[in-house]
C-alpha cells in the first residue's frame, strides 16, 4: 500500500518536518487551523486541505503536531476528523502531551477502528530542519514497525513501550531540558561574571561529562542574547506542568522539576517572556541578579 501521510499543525516544527516527509517523496496533505502557516508548502507539492476532516481522508498515516491534549481531542474528536480516518489507518500524535490523554486517545480511535501511536520528539527546529529528531514511541510494535520509513525522514525513532509510553519518555526529556538550561544560565553567569571567555569554556568542556547539547546551543545563545524562539516557554511550561502532574498521580516528588518551573512561570508572567525562546530563562537570571546584560 502505498503510504499517503496528512499532517495536522504546521507551526514552528510541523513545517520543516512536513518538508522533510516531500524530501522523502512522501504523498503529503496538510492542514493548520492558520492557513497562512501552511501556505508555502503548496509550492513544494503538498496539498493544502481546508479542514482537518478533509485532511485525513483516504490518508494511510495521520500525524498531529499540535499544541496540547485539548487541542489533539478538539482537532480529532469535535471538528469530525476522527470519524474522516479511514478504518486501518495509523494515527501518530507527535504532540507533547499527558500519557493519559494519549491512552484515551488510543482507546477512542481503536473504537473506530484506528491504529495509534503517541510519538512525541526532541531537538527543537534544528533537528527537525536536520531530520535528526530524537522520535519517543507508545505503542503496539507491529504498529511501530509498520510506520518505521515514515519516522527516518523525520529522524531517530525508538520505541520505548506501550500507549503512553512515548509521552511519557517525552516528560522525562523535558525535565531534563528545562534542569539543564537552569544550570547552564548559572554556569554562563558564574563564567563571565568572573571575566572568563564563555566560548572558550563551552570548548574546554566539550566532550567532557558536562557538556550536552543544551550547553553548546543554548549557552552560546545566552551569550549573543539570542532567545528569538524555537522553543518557546509557554510550551516549556506546560510540558514542566505535565511532569508534576504525571509525578503526583504516582505519588512522588520532583523538588528540582518544580523550582525550575516556578522560574520558568516567573520569566512569563513577570517579564513578558511567554513567547520566548526557553533559554530566555538566562534573562530571569540576570534579573535576580539585578543585571541588565552579560
Amino acid at each position: 500500500m502505498t503510504t499517503s501521510i496528512a499532517l495536522l499543525g504546521v507551526g514552528l516544527m510541523g513545517l520543516p518536518m512536513a518538508r522533510r516527509l516531500l524530501g522523502a517523496g512522501f504523498k503529503l496533505t496538510v492542514w493548520n487551523r492558520d492557513p497562512s502557516k501552511s501556505a508555502p508548502l503548496a509550492n513544494e507539492s503538498a496539498r493544502i486541505a481546508g479542514s482537518a476532516a478533509d485532511a485525513v481522508a483516504g490518508a494511510t498515516h495521520i500525524i498531529t503536531m499540535l499544541t496540547d491534549g485539548a487541542t489533539v481531542e478538539h482537532v480529532l474528536f469535535t471538528t469530525g476528523a476522527a470519524k474522516a480516518i479511514s478504518p486501518g489507518a495509523t494515527l501518530i500524535d507527535m504532540s507533547s502531551i499527558r500519557p493519559s490523554e494519549a491512552r484515551s486517545h488510543a482507546a477512542r480511535l481503536s473504537k473506530l477502528g484506528i491504529r495509534h501511536l503517541d510519538a512525541p520528539v526532541s531537538g527543537g527546529t534544528k533537528g527537525a530542519e536536520a531530520g535528526t529528531l530524537a522520535i519517543m514511541a507508545g505503542g503496539d510494535q507491529q504498529v511501530f514497525d509498520d510506520a518505521v520509513d515514515l519516522f527516518k525522514a523525520m529522524g531517530r525513532p525508538v520505541r520505548v513501550g506501550p500507549s503512553g509510553s512515548g509521552q511519557l519518555a517525552k516528560l522525562a526529556n523535558q525535565a531534563i531540558v528545562g534542569i539543564a538550561i537552569g544550570a547552564v544560565s548559572e554556569a554562563t553567569l558564574l563564567v563571565s561574571a568572573g571575566g572568563g571567555d564563555l566560548a572558550a569554556f563551552r570548548t574546554a568542556l566539550s566532550g567532557g561529562f558536562a557538556d550536552s547539547t543544551i550547553l553548546q546551543l543554548h549557552g552560546e545563545r545566552m551569550q549573543n542574547g539570542d532567545f528569538e524562539s524555537r522553543g518557546r516557554v509557554s510550551v516549556q511550561i506546560k510540558d514542566l506542568n505535565n511532569v508534576l502532574s504525571e509525578a503526583q498521580e504516582l505519588g512522588i516528588q520532583l523538588p528540582l522539576v518544580q523550582a525550575i518551573r516556578d522560574r520558568f512561570v516567573r520569566l512569563q508572567d513577570d517579564l513578558d517572556g511567554g513567547n520566548l525562546d526557553h533559554s530566555a530563562l538566562f534573562i530571569e537570571l540576570l534579573d535576580l541578579n539585578g543585571r541588565t546584560g552579560l
